[in-house]
């Protein structure tokens, strides 16, 4: 779930904002970083709980929501 396949079209606009909004750049640190975890445990390089897998599915579908309100502007 990269940026690139979740928002396509809108990398420039993404690295725009980014470098303007310090606020939004901490929003896709933290989307990379939860994002990374997922894929980690996917990959079976990590365990994770069940529960804590849900949790962080959750965690980036809400950053990832946050993501699009602030192109949305």
């Amino acid at each position: 779930h990269t940026l690139g396949e979740e928002f396509p079209g809108q990398l420039d606009a993404i690295h725009a904002l980014k470098a303007k909004d310090a606020h939004f750049a901490r929003i896709l640190g933290n989307y990379d970083d939860v994002n990374d975890r997922i894929h980690r445990a996917e990959a079976r390089i990590d365990t994770l709980s069940e529960e804590a897998e849900v949790t962080l599915r959750k965690q980036r579908l809400a950053l990832k929501d946050e993501i699009a309100a602030a192109l949305a502007k």
